[in-house]
């Protein structure tokens, strides 16, 4: 198929195509009129590498799961090296989360004391 049906059928641009064989995660061969031309495994592939970096993968962490699904695997999840990824893509996740549920717990503090100050405020003005 050529890189407009290509980009078509996986929902996105030529440019994004040609962007992702710049950096070796689809395969081309050149027509004899020197279009692109693309294997139907190949949507395969881009499906993958748009799941991936829709949840945050890079390309370098992409290139794993794409050797995977090179190598004959229904998933590009399955071989070791995308496993070490995905673990290691987890421990980012879960350092990010307690970072986040850190801020929280300050700035849930944070808000109860200025609630608490207001009111005392609040009272004494209100007092005779």
């Amino acid at each position: 198929m050529l890189i407009g049906e290509l980009a078509q059928r996986a929902g996105t641009s030529t440019r994004t195509l040609r962007y992702y064989e710049q950096h070796g995660l689809i395969r081309s061969r050149r027509s004899t009129n020197g279009y692109r031309a693309f294997d139907e495994a190949e949507l395969r592939v881009v499906h993958e590498i748009r799941a991936l970096l829709a949840v945050g993968f890079d390309l370098d962490d992409i290139r794993p799961f794409v050797a995977c699904l090179r190598a004959g695997h229904a998933t590009g999840d399955v071989c070791p090296d995308s496993v070490a990824v995905l673990r290691r893509k987890l421990d980012e996740v879960d350092t990010c989360l307690a970072r986040l549920n850190t801020v929280r717990e300050k700035l849930d503090h944070q808000l109860n004391e200025a609630i608490a100050h207001r009111e005392k405020s609040c009272l004494r003005r209100t007092v005779p």
